[in-house]
C-alpha cells in the first residue's frame, strides 16, 4: 500500500459512495486487513419487513471494494468482478454489522468475505467478492 493517508481516514475521505450513504452505512473500523461497518435495518427492508438481501450484498461490496482499493494504493484501482451471498437468517430491526476480512491480497486480484451480522450476533449473511486491481491510465 503506498497511500500517505492509511485506515479510517484515507476510507472517511475518500467516502463510500452515494449508495452507501443513502442505505445509512456507517464505517466504524478500516485497515487493509479488517474493516467493519454497520448499517440499520430501518430503510433497508422488502416488503414483508425484513433487511433486504440486496441490502447485505451492498454493504459487502462497500467493505470489500473499499479495501481492496486501499491495498491497491495510488495509480491503480480496484473493480468487482465477482460478488456472492449466502443468506443464513433475516434482520428485522435493529442494526447489521459487516466485518470484512481479506482472504487474498495479490498483485492483480483481492478476495474478501464479509460476515453480516444482527444485534445480537448472529449471523445473518456471508458475502465473498473478488476484485480485480487494474493500473489507472496515465491522463
Amino acid at each position: 500500500m503506498t497511500e500517505d493517508i492509511r485506515g479510517i481516514d484515507w476510507a472517511r475521505q475518500r467516502g463510500l459512495g452515494a449508495l452507501a450513504d443513502k442505505m445509512g452505512i456507517e464505517l466504524v473500523e478500516f485497515t487493509v486487513e479488517r474493516s467493519v461497518a454497520r448499517m440499520p435495518v430501518e430503510g433497508n427492508t422488502q416488503p414483508v419487513g425484513l433487511l433486504h438481501g440486496g441490502a447485505y450484498v451492498v454493504l459487502g461490496e462497500s467493505l470489500g471494494s473499499m479495501m481492496a482499493n486501499l491495498h491497491a494504493g495510488r495509480g491503480r484501482l480496484a473493480v468487482g468482478v465477482d460478488i456472492n451471498a449466502t443468506h443464513t437468517r433475516s434482520a428485522t430491526s435493529g442494526w447489521v454489522t459487516g466485518v470484512c476480512t481479506a482472504v487474498h491480497l495479490g498483485r492483480s486480484l483481492t478476495v474478501h468475505e464479509i460476515i453480516v451480522t444482527d444485534d445480537e450476533g448472529r449471523r445473518c449473511s456471508t458475502v465473498r467478492i473478488t476484485n480485480m486491481i487494474r493500473d489507472l491510465s496515465p491522463q
